[in-house]
């Protein structure tokens, strides 16, 4: 079975293609490590690790075009005999582009193979991320019902990230956030020790990863009716009118900063630009924030295929804040959600 290493050897043309970063690694081989260095030439692929990983990354690659091989030396000792070497310049500790240097290599960029290629999902990788957001929708589904006067943002965040591993997830795809309340106007809260109270907006920031791809998603509610939420109710409305307008307006070939402008020229038309203070979206992957990026000034291009979030949201300084998030893809030229528990306005 051919990898996405060859493709990516392909695609950039060097002599040899060596990558270290984890994600990169795991793209190319789909195996999860620490530590290790892919190595690509024309003879073929191989993954050097150390003695935690040989046995499992043998099994998981048997059958493949990637040979498993014990490592624990150099990078100088990798690329002996090799008069050029392709690395993610991005990704590259400058002592690791000392040495490359040093040893008389002619270095090339990988980093926009990389990019290219990752961006653009493939129908493996797409479903991994469909089973990602589906485990991520039954896991907030399931926590609605549990949440109760009196806990914490941790306790929360806890429960659903639980309720997410019980689904099949190994892991979140970055630090959930739970915010209650005022804590809900800072867009990247840091989840504490707040504790809930009747009448408290909650937003939570969730995803999780299945076999190694994120899924992000974002619901904002109000746990009780104290009847003195008006304002939000409308403005609750008009965000989720931007990210419905987005899901319907963003088509192929449109630019991440036409995209943006969808959502965000909605919320002028209320008043409620100016309280948008982050872009509309990002790609999501392996990695959570990958190509494209869905922002005022972004030039990236959307493609049938790519992956990204569709995020607005509004944020009013020491009062509440409201985002809708969805991860959506790209589908014969429309935007097909992935993500899809409901985005009604919840009273819990």
């Amino acid at each position: 079975m051919q990898t996405n290493a060859t493709k990516i050897y392909k695609l950039i043309g060097a002599e040899a293609v060596l990558t270290e970063a984890e994600d990169l690694r795991k793209y190319l081989t789909g195996f999860s490590s620490s530590y290790g260095y892919v190595l690509s030439d024309a003879n073929g692929t191989v993954f050097y690790t150390d003695s935690r990983y040989v046995e499992g990354a043998s099994a998981f690659l048997k059958d493949t075009d990637i040979c498993v091989k014990q490592f624990t030396g150099s990078i100088e000792e990798l690329l002996k005999g090799y008069k050029e070497v392709a690395v993610p310049l991005g990704r590259t500790l400058y002592c690791d582009y000392e040495k490359l240097n040093s040893a008389g290599l002619k270095i090339v960029d990988s980093l926009p193979a990389f990019t290219q290629a990752m961006s653009v999902k493939q129908s493996y990788e797409l479903d991994l991320i469909e089973k990602a957001c589906k485990i991520a929708d039954d896991a907030f589904t399931s926590l609605k019902g549990k949440i109760k006067e009196g806990m914490s943002e941790n306790e929360v965040a806890a429960l659903l990230e639980y309720e997410m591993r019980k689904f099949g997830a190994s892991g979140t795809s970055f630090d959930t956030i739970v915010a209650f309340g005022k804590n809900s106007s800072v867009p990247h809260h840091e989840t504490g020790l707040s504790k809930l109270k009747f009448g408290d907006v909650v937003l939570i920031d969730f995803g999780c990863k299945f076999k190694g791809y994120c899924s992000d998603c974002t619901r904002t509610m109000l746990f009780g009716d104290d009847k003195k939420h008006n304002e939000f109710k409308e403005a609750y409305l008009k965000v989720l009118e931007a990210h419905m307008l987005a899901k319907d307006k963003i088509t192929c070939n449109m630019s991440g900063a036409e995209a943006d402008a969808i959502a965000r020229n909605c919320l002028k038309k209320h008043g409620l630009d100016k309280y948008f203070t982050h872009s509309l979206g990002h790609g999501i992957g392996i990695n959570i924030h990958e190509f494209p990026r869905l922002s005022p000034k972004s030039s990236d291009t959307l493609l049938n295929d790519m992956v990204f979030s569709d995020e607005p949201g509004v944020y009013f300084e020491g009062e509440y804040g409201i985002r809708i998030e969805d991860t959506v893809t790209l589908k014969d030229g429309r935007v097909l959600s992935l993500t899809d528990s409901d985005k009604k306005l919840t009273i819990l």
